[in-house]
């Protein structure tokens, strides 16, 4: 365990915003965070990646820095296999680990930035796949009992970019394991939207396999998505919203070209990143935070912005949006 004083964020999060912590511990097991719950105070605030983050200011808190490593296989049945995986893991490279075996299932959540401990608080999705659906259960540690607990898929009230962890847990628990239940004969193989199966076709694949899929996925990926090491940011910004009917069908008679996608029968999916590019939002910049040229929905540091930089200018584009379509958007990244 690292510990760590009055110290810079600025190389923990991925919009690389210089905002310091009074003490980040770097976890790498539960007998870690025993000693450091049993002898300091919280607040306390718990980091993964830092890529669905923004720091608005100096924190005065003491950082949890998920580092517990592993992965390993507990079970396998006749097309599914169990497999257990440290908090603190990189989630990309989770991915690549599964690709590389052969098991199927998260093929489509190639390239999320982030720790597969931060994936279920999210419930990450991409293209098609939620995690929710290849979720077993986790594994966490409750700050204030010191006791673990186990969370089974019901247990985390998935939604979309969305979990308990997010509302009543939020806060509490300590992510130190992910158990995934993937495929490792029959794949279900998922090419439903649109730019995916498109890729394919331009590279006269007509039977694709899950490495396809992930290939497929991650250049579509890097076309639109700027890479953190070279402009900050920390992806799609805010979720995309979820309206009425009603709302949807006024919108379409004043906006004839406005997507959406089904949800239910009384309601449907709007792409923010349409909603901010029509507001006339998409390439803008306000000093060095900026609305990223090649994708609305992504928010980008060009170098020395603020917490307080971004988060305005992510107001001023809820702003705007709303007054145009009286749509509300939401920050998908957790704002502190």
């Amino acid at each position: 365990m690292l510990r760590l004083e009055n110290h810079s964020l600025k190389d923990y999060n991925t919009f690389g915003i210089d905002a310091k912590c009074t003490i980040l511990y770097k976890i790498n097991s539960v007998a870690d965070l025993l000693t450091v719950l049993n002898t300091t105070n919280g607040p306390y605030f718990i980091l993964g990646g830092g890529s669905n983050l923004l720091i608005s200011k100096d924190q005065e808190l003491t950082i949890l820095k998920n580092e517990i490593r592993g992965i390993e296989i507990i079970s396998r049945s006749l097309n599914e296999i169990l497999v257990r995986v440290g908090g603190g893991e990189n989630w990309h490279q989770f991915v690549m680990w599964a690709l590389k075996n052969d098991f199927g299932g998260i093929e489509n959540l190639s390239l999320i930035p982030g720790t597969v401990g931060a994936s279920p608080i999210q419930n990450i999705g991409a293209y098609g796949v939620e995690l929710n659906q290849v979720f077993q259960s986790l594994e966490a540690f409750n700050l204030e009992t010191l006791q673990i607990e186990y969370f089974n898929n019901e247990d985390c009230q998935f939604g979309y970019r969305d979990s308990i962890f997010k509302h009543d847990k939020k806060g509490k628990y300590f992510i130190t394991n992910v158990t995934f239940r993937l495929t490792h004969h029959h794949h279900n193989i998922n090419i439903s939207y649109g730019p995916v199966s498109e890729y394919l076709i331009t590279k006269n694949i007509a039977i694709p396999k899950i490495q396809d899929v992930s290939d497929a996925i991650i250049d579509i990926r890097k076309s639109k998505l700027p890479d953190p090491d070279e402009i900050g940011n920390s992806g799609s910004f805010f979720k995309n919203p979820i309206i009425s009917i009603e709302l949807f069908q006024n919108l379409k008679v004043l906006f004839p070209s406005i997507p959406s996608y089904h949800v239910n029968e009384n309601e449907v999916k709007i792409p923010a990143g349409w909603l901010i590019e029509a507001s006339g939002w998409k390439g803008k910049r306000i000093g060095d935070a900026g609305c990223y040229k090649n994708q609305a929905l992504v928010l980008v540091n060009f170098g020395n912005a603020s917490g307080e930089d971004i988060l305005n200018l992510a107001n001023k584009i809820i702003a705007d949006v709303f007054e145009m379509f009286k749509i509300e958007l939401v920050p998908e990244v957790n704002i502190i």
